[in-house]
């Protein structure tokens, strides 16, 4: 009973780590990925330099938020390392990258698609935005749902610096490396099905919104 309890605070815990961390990134994700299409402006650069950052290794990631928040590192002073806060911090930048690019396409997609539409019945700049911001909701929030399952799926990042301690900033993913560890095999595998559910229900939501997006 006790153990299962331990489990279920687990998984409590990482889907709000996550959900904050997402909801953070999507509050400067999706107003740069309109910025960036609105703007048109060296669109190839934007490009490489976001599918370059969603490709960076977490671990590297991990180290450096590690080396600001160890209590010799710039941002010492605040005490973040080995709390949620810090993970909050580490996978809301981790997944930064991935909402602005799904979101970025998605966007520009819809703006070629309604952009001549727009004007050819008339609507003026702010109308035009609003056509575009409406259409592309559905996409935008696919591209979030996205950063929460890659949120949640970290390890690397909740491991370096929040310190896997229990009951505090234990997650999922830790959680199953220090079992799998120990050799309870059984708690790893109940956490590794939780963590695939999860997944398969995200992978669910994100084709139900790409199909009234077609729509």
């Amino acid at each position: 009973m006790k153990a299962m309890a331990e489990i279920i605070d687990t998984i409590l815990r990482s889907i709000m780590v996550s959900g904050v961390a997402t909801l953070m990134a999507s509050l400067w994700s999706i107003p740069l990925a309109y910025l960036f299409v609105f703007r048109n402006r060296g669109s190839v650069f934007i490009e490489a330099v976001i599918e370059t950052l969603v490709g960076i290794p977490t671990v590297l990631l991990g180290l450096l938020l590690y080396i600001l928040f160890s209590s010799s590192g710039l941002l010492g002073f605040l005490g973040l390392l080995y709390t949620p806060q810090a993970i909050i911090i580490g996978e809301s930048i981790l997944v930064t990258p991935l909402i602005i690019s799904i979101s970025y396409r998605s966007i520009r997609g819809i703006a070629h698609l309604y952009y001549e539409f727009a004007l050819s019945i008339g609507a003026n700049r702010v109308q035009r935005m609003r056509l575009i911001v409406s259409q592309s909701l559905p996409g935008v929030v696919a591209a979030c749902i996205t950063g929460f399952s890659r949120a949640i799926g970290e390890l690397g990042i909740a491991m370096m610096i929040g310190g896997n301690i229990k009951g505090y900033t234990r997650v999922m993913t830790t959680a199953i490396a220090l079992e799998v560890a120990k050799g309870n095999f059984e708690e790893a595998i109940i956490l590794g099905i939780v963590l695939l559910l999860i997944t398969i229900a995200i992978s669910i939501a994100i084709k139900l919104i790409s199909r009234v997006y077609v729509a």
